[in-house]
Formats: C-alpha cells, sequence, structure tokens
C-alpha cells in the first residue's frame, strides 16, 4: 500500500510540473509552500530546505530543521544544512577518478579527499527558481542548476534540478533529476536536511528511535573512505533492523554515526522504505522512501558552536540527516552500483519524507 500511494504523489508531481511558471522572487530571498498547518520553507542557495514546520500530539507547531533565519547565511553556510549536494555527494578517495580512460583530478575539500562535490559544490552555489507555487493542493517549488564542465574537475555539462512538493496528509516528496550534455559523468545527489523530529531548539537526538532497513553497510577507513567491502550490521553498533534508540548505541563508536547503509528494499525503478524515525515526546514520526541505493546515517557530529535559527546554538548530535544516495565513491569500486550518467541518459532519484504522530 505504501509503494501505490507514493506512486499516486508522483503522478500528481509530474501533472503539476506541466502546469507550472516560472517563479517571482520572495521577499529575502526564502519561498514557502504551505498545505493548511504543514509548511516548508527553501532558498535557492544550495536548492536548501529552510525549514520544515509540523504539529506534535498536542497540536503545537514546530520547525523540525536545523537551519539559518537569512538566505544570506545559506550563502555561506559550512555545514551544507537543508542543502542539495553533488554533482557527487559524500566522499571520493584522493579526489580522483578513472573514466572510459581519462583520468581526472578533483578539487580536494577533505584533506585529499573530495567531500559533497568540492568546495564549491551544488550545495554552495546559487540554483535558479524555475517553477513555483506556493499553495493549493499540492504546492511545489522546483530549482535548476547548470554545472560546467571541468566544473570542480569533473567531466560534462550536466542540467540538475530538484522538485520539492507537498502532499496528501504532512508528506513532502523531493525529486532530483540530472542530464549529461555532452560527457559521461559521475552524478550521486543527496539532501542533506538535518533533521530534530522534537524541534530544532530540542537538543540532542539521543532519545530518537530509529530503525534503518539496511542489512548491510559499505565500512571505511580512518578517513571515512570506502574500503570496498559490503558488510553485515548484525552484531555491530549499527545495526538499527529493529528500532532503538540512537543513544543506546552511540557510546560504542569514537564520535557517533556516519556510514553508508545498503538498502534492502529498493532499486532503480522501485521506491522502498529506507528508516523510520519517532521522537515519543512529541509523538512524531517519520518515514522515509527512495529509489536509491545507500543512505548516509549521520548524527551531526562535527556540528559545533553553530548558531542556526533565533539565534540557537546547534551542537554535535542536535540533529540526524538520512542522505539516500549512491554508495560514497563508488567511481573508484567497480562492485558498488555504478552512478555513471552518460549523455542521452537521466539520472533520477526520488524521496519521500512522510510525518504523522503515534503516541
Amino acid at each position: 500500500m505504501a509503494n501505490i500511494s507514493v506512486f499516486v504523489c508522483f503522478i500528481t508531481l509530474v501533472f503539476c510540473f506541466a502546469t507550472g511558471s516560472v517563479a517571482k522572487k520572495e521577499d529575502g530571498g526564502i519561498y514557502e509552500l504551505r498545505k493548511g498547518d504543514f509548511s516548508a520553507k527553501f532558498t535557492k542557495w544550495g536548492a536548501a530546505i529552510v525549514s520544515v514546520v509540523l504539529p506534535d500530539k498536542n497540536g503545537k507547531l514546530a520547525d523540525v530543521v536545523l537551519g539559518y533565519d537569512s538566505a544570506k547565511e545559506y550563502k555561506n553556510d559550512t555545514t551544507n544544512f537543508g542543502a542539495i549536494v553533488g554533482r557527487v555527494a559524500n566522499r571520493i578517495g584522493g579526489a580522483q577518478f578513472t573514466l572510459n580512460g581519462t583520468h581526472y583530478k578533483l578539487v580536494a575539500n577533505e584533506g585529499k579527499n573530495m567531500l559533497h562535490g568540492g568546495p564549491k559544490g551544488f550545495g554552495k552555489v546559487a540554483w535558479r527558481v524555475s517553477k513555483y507555487k506556493k499553495g493549493g493542493h499540492s504546492p511545489y517549488i522546483m530549482f535548476s542548476y547548470h554545472s560546467l564542465d571541468g566544473e570542480e574537475g569533473f567531466p560534462g555539462d550536466l542540467i540538475a534540478t530538484v522538485t520539492y512538493m507537498l502532499v496528501g496528509d504532512y508528506q513532502l516528496i523531493v525529486t532530483m533529476k540530472a542530464k549529461a550534455l555532452n560527457k559521461a559523468t559521475p552524478v550521486n545527489l543527496a539532501q542533506h536536511a538535518y533533521w530534530n523530529l522534537g524541534g530544532h531548539t530540542s537538543g540532542d537526538i539521543l532519545s530518537n528511535e530509529i530503525q534503518i532497513f539496511g542489512s548491510h553497510i559499505t565500512p571505511v577507513d580512518k578517513e571515512l573512505i570506502p574500503t570496498g567491502k559490503i558488510v553485515p550490521v548484525k552484531g555491530t553498533p549499527y545495526d538499527f533492523l529493529k528500532p532503538c534508540t540512537i543513544g543506546s548505541k552511540i557510546n560504542k563508536l569514537p564520535s557517533g554515526f556516519n556510514i553508508n547503509y545498503v538498502l534492502d528494499d529498493t532499486a532503480p525503478n522501485k521506491v522502498g522504505l529506507a528508516a523510520m524515525v519517532h521522537h515519543k515526546k512529541s509523538g512524531r514520526m517519520l518515514e522515509l522512501y527512495t529509489n536509491a541505493p545507500g543512505l548516509q546515517f549521520y548524527t551531526s557530529n562535527f556540528l559545533k558552536d553553530e548558531k542556526g535559527k533565533g539565534g540557537f546554538v546547534y551542537q554535535a548530535h542536535a540533529a540526524l540527516c538520512l542522505e539516500t544516495e549512491g554508495f560514497p565513491d563508488s567511481v573508484n569500486h567497480p562492485n558498488f552500483p555504478s552512478q555513471i550518467v552518460t549523455p542521452g541518459k537521466s539520472y533520477h532519484h526520488s524521496m519521500l519524507f512522510k510525518f504523522s504522530i503515534r503516541a
């Protein structure tokens, strides 16, 4: 039933694309979508989610996404709060790869490696707002970005789009697409929202209960680069096949969770359940569906004294990230699912964030 409802949502999405129009700039560079008491805000900087507001079990509204007050702050953001990251999300070992006999050297920005597309990755640039419908039955906004041949070292021109849409009862659809115009290139986009279902000012997420539908992970070395192996989670702190709190396992790791899960129920043309999160105090529940093969689970380990919305200061473990994506460093591991997009082919990455209340 879940997959059927998701499919219906995507049909609605296609229809709205056909009837959309070019957006006019909103005050301050922040764009809002609203559906009853469910609302979300976005900015062109990184095509980022600025806020997601929804009620708790008592009807009290709260913003469940970490971020900043103004669009200007996203322009100088170093956290990737809410951004679309790419051209290749996550890490590329040695900031290099070989494709079709040509060796490409990328711009490193984490030691000798590349993280989230480099120092001027997709999360650090201004996207164009090409379609925008603020209200109605299925409000939505579409951002687009033209990445030039050689940008951060990647081959070929690439046109990328991301569409955010509110549908049904408290559901947010995210659709990321890309087309290679003239050269084969790796593409791996990810949505990098920092979620705290208790509200962005509610403290850490250690009491959140999470279930991840991935029975394997891609282990990493000390620089967080995948070794190329795929190993089971059973018997490790990474085992969230059954719901349990983040805090019950996080102390078994040096700093927190930051690992890619191999999802059990996804395929390129199939949307499957990736994760569920429950915040008992508020009653808020999040179900995440995707067609991506991997899920990077990150517990904001590197946040420190980050001044956010309303002057609130975020610290480590103030949020969790659920970044559905291709496997990290797939360009250097032939056994990982390929993220190469060739001219004439398209990249399509879908996510559904389904919110509800559970006592």
